[in-house]
């Protein structure tokens, strides 16, 4: 497993603009053990996986699987559903994303934005989601409003307008946008209930990660 997340380590660190000696001291080891992660010549502790999480911000699966997400791929589904919506409840946007990545492995057997989801309460939600949904506030491509009742909803602000959506392509467009027509008006409790419904939710112990791979033995009719 070392040489599967030392380079998955590595293009972290540099994409975050971090040190090899800062994140030695982050993470409490010597600069010298630090590069034999990224080597692949030292195995982390487990201690050391979780500081790596919490630095670079990534799941410990995430970091087990060595696979890299393409964060900025998935603040564009956000915002091409947000294109979509006047306002929606960020739970149910969570929602929609994860039938884009999971009806996307469905058809292709990758997904659209590598993405982990894990099983919590609300149904399926992809791990990075709250921290991106965060900066992308921050950086003011959406807004965030509370209602009377606490719920919270999600819209494109004048920033995210302006965005290029590069990263997604037509046939992605086209999903997103079938997904978002059948979702249209409904509640945010009915399609919370449908992802519960669904094999990686079922098939999961509370915040495991869902299975992308039991997604394709899904119903075709209840992929989303």
């Amino acid at each position: 497993m070392i040489n599967k997340y030392a380079s998955f380590i590595k293009t972290l660190r540099m994409k975050k603009g971090i040190s090899q000696a800062e994140l030695a001291q982050r993470i409490g080891v010597s600069r010298p053990s630090y590069i034999a992660i990224e080597q692949g010549k030292r195995e982390l502790t487990l201690g050391e996986f979780e500081k790596l999480s919490g630095v670079l911000g990534v799941s410990l699966e995430e970091l087990e699987s060595g696979e890299i997400p393409d964060y900025e791929k998935y603040k564009q589904m956000i915002l091409a559903f947000l294109r979509l919506n006047k306002q929606v409840t960020k739970t149910k946007l969570a929602k929609l994303l994860y039938f884009a990545d999971f009806a996307w492995f469905y058809s292709h057997l990758q997904s659209m934005s590598g993405m982990q989801y894990r099983r919590i309460a609300y149904g399926p939600v992809a791990d990075a989601y709250f921290r991106l949904v965060d900066e992308m506030f921050d950086a003011g491509e959406i807004s965030i409003e509370q209602t009377e009742n606490g719920a919270m909803l999600v819209s494109q602000s004048r920033g995210g307008a302006k965005a290029y959506l590069h990263a997604i392509s037509k046939e992605e467009t086209k999903l997103i946008k079938k997904i978002n027509d059948k979702w249209e008006g409904k509640r945010t409790a009915d399609i919370v209930t449908f992802t519960h419904n669904q094999m990686p939710y079922m098939f999961a112990n509370d915040n495991d990660i869902v299975s992308y791979d039991i997604f394709t033995q899904e119903n075709p009719n209840e992929i989303y």
